[in-house]
């Protein structure tokens, strides 16, 4: 029942969801999208206890009117026209009445627990600011067993037991995207980085571009507030990935996008960055030039982003 004033029982004291349950989506495959809300509506933790935020960042079909959710007491759609992930992720944190806040996309499947479990490790691990869990692929193929070294870059994690640190750029324990959990004091930090003007660049995707980091960017914020990042097993989804996801194409593009990213990243953690001497250009020119056609490919493609993000920083340095 909504209280007799209007507002949202996330609003009222006593009624407060304790999660912000936040899907970015621009121009969702329906399939994929249907079961990512399937997923969402069989979840154990009671709907009283957290709020869907969706955020349609300027999908060519607004999702209003196309999408039912009034399976849900504290669901909402909030158009974002500003295109990518990251002005998206930015409506949600300004949407989001949660103290914790879960980041879903748009082709995840959690686990009928997930949302459970997440509370229970914002009430059981003080310490931790941000974390995600497994992410098993659903492969909508059977993948080329040579992409399989490559499925790490398609946010494929699975592992059997916690991880967790206070470095916001150590890989072995930074959370992904996909399922991210932070705490409301996370996001606000990362919030208030980019509404101040000191994130220069923006590392997510937009629209076609295949660029990564956002997501790191945020769960490093943790850190900055004297917080813990790590993953957590018992938190488990699935992602699923459609055919083109699996092709060389794709996965050269994705390698050169994610590196161009990382490496921007490190700047805006204080990492040193520097471009390619001739003397290691020409040794990873040979070392790419031993492997096969496709992992050769990928291996200058991640070169190449990294040279792309480092005459980057130079030039807005300068």
């Amino acid at each position: 029942m909504e209280p007799a004033d209007g507002r949202s029982p996330a609003d009222v004291p006593g009624g407060r969801r304790v999660i912000s349950v936040v899907v970015c989506t621009h121009n969702p495959r329906p399939d994929y999208f249907g079961q990512t809300l399937a997923a969402l509506g069989a979840q154990s933790l009671s709907a009283r206890e957290w709020e869907l935020v969706v955020i349609d960042n300027a999908s060519a079909e607004p999702l209003a009117g196309r999408i039912d959710l009034g399976w849900h007491p504290g669901a909402r759609i909030v158009r974002e026209d500003k295109l990518g992930l990251t002005p998206a992720r930015l409506r949600g944190i300004r949407e989001a009445r949660g103290e914790l806040l879960v980041f879903v996309d748009d082709d995840n499947v959690l686990d009928p627990n997930y949302l459970e479990k997440a509370k229970a490790t914002a009430d059981g691990r003080p310490y931790l600011g941000a974390w995600s869990g497994q992410c098993r692929p659903g492969f909508e193929t059977t993948p080329p067993e040579w992409t399989r070294r490559y499925w790490g870059n398609l946010a494929v994690r699975e592992f059997d037991h916690d991880v967790w640190s206070n470095l916001p750029r150590l890989g072995e324990t930074m959370p992904c995207g996909a399922g991210l959990c932070v705490r409301r004091a996370v996001a606000e930090r990362y919030l208030h980085l980019n509404e101040t003007g000191q994130r220069a660049f923006q590392l997510d995707r937009t629209g076609g571009s295949l660029l990564s980091g956002g997501d790191n960017d945020l769960a490093a914020c943790a850190c900055e507030l004297g917080l813990g990042v790590g993953l957590v097993a018992d938190l488990r989804l699935q992602h699923l990935m459609s055919a083109d996801r699996l092709t060389e194409d794709y996965l050269t593009r994705l390698a050169e996008g994610i590196h161009f990213s990382s490496t921007l990243l490190d700047a805006q953690w204080g990492l040193p960055v520097r471009r390619r001497g001739w003397a290691r250009r020409a040794a990873d020119f040979l070392r790419a030039l031993r492997l096969p056609r496709p992992h050769r490919q990928i291996a200058r493609a991640a070169y190449r982003g990294r040279d792309k993000a480092a005459r980057l920083l130079e030039t807005h340095g300068s």
